[in-house]
């Protein structure tokens, strides 16, 4: 077993090393193709300082404590053998997890703000926290649905490819009838809720569940959860726009 200094030395290393285009295509466009020297250098390095430290801990963290807890507990409630209890925590686990996303408390707020700066809804901040709590509402159901959709997936061997299609199908009729100010919010809510909280813990459950589960291969049956949880958002918030 490695040192934790020796292991977090080591994910430092490659979080760098993921950051190092993104520093040198900024340095590229700043210094040969604007010519303009960095404002508050040291602020700058500061940060990308900061970046790295964080997404060290952060995926350390994953490696450490979720992706071990997802595939825990996967495998308990597959050798419970109750698929009431399993969906219940699918549906839980996705509700829960999109509720926390971050990505998506800010692109609410957001959609809350200019929803009342264009007058679909009253400009006070009870109607924007209404409105915002309401859409991060519908998005997390629409993605514990997902998540219990892609746990039966896994439980019967449906093929992914046929109900993505499926999805999609769906998502580019409903596009034709949806209002128009509820379109880009309901397709960027399918991004933002795969995002940080939320994929680690779903994919863990996935692998984890395919992994318990005779005849299912991990590799196969165990990935996809995240499609299901970035497309049901788009169908759910459409919908939601709809019948209001």
């Amino acid at each position: 077993m490695k040192h934790p200094l020796l292991a977090i030395g080591k994910s430092m290393l490659g979080s760098l090393r993921d950051l190092m285009p993104i520093i040198l295509v900024v340095a590229f466009f700043q210094f040969l193709v604007l010519k303009q020297p960095l404002p508050n250098p040291f602020e700058l390095g500061l940060g990308i300082v900061f970046v790295v430290l964080g997404l060290t801990f952060f995926i350390y963290g994953l490696e450490m404590g979720l992706f071990p807890v997802g595939q825990t507990l996967a495998n308990a409630f597959a050798r419970k053998g109750s698929v009431f209890w399993l969906l219940s925590f699918a549906f839980a686990l996705g509700f829960g997890t999109t509720v926390a996303e971050p990505a998506l408390i800010a692109v609410a707020a957001e959609a809350a703000q200019v929803a009342a700066q264009g007058g679909m809804i009253d400009d006070t901040n009870l109607a924007r926290q209404s409105y915002a709590s309401g859409l991060r509402m519908v998005v997390a159901f629409s993605v514990g649905f997902a998540i219990v959709l892609g746990v039966l997936r896994i439980l019967k061997g449906w093929p992914i490819h046929l109900m993505i299609v499926i999805g999609y199908v769906l998502v580019v009729v409903m596009t034709f009838f949806a209002p128009r100010e509820i379109i880009g919010i309901a397709y960027d809510s399918g991004g933002v809720t795969t995002s940080t909280i939320t994929v680690p813990l779903v994919t863990a459950l996935g692998v984890g569940l395919a992994s318990s589960i005779k005849g299912r291969n991990p590799m196969l049956d165990g990935f996809g959860l995240i499609a299901f949880a970035s497309l049901s958002p788009m169908i759910f918030v459409m919908a939601y726009g709809m019948l209001l």
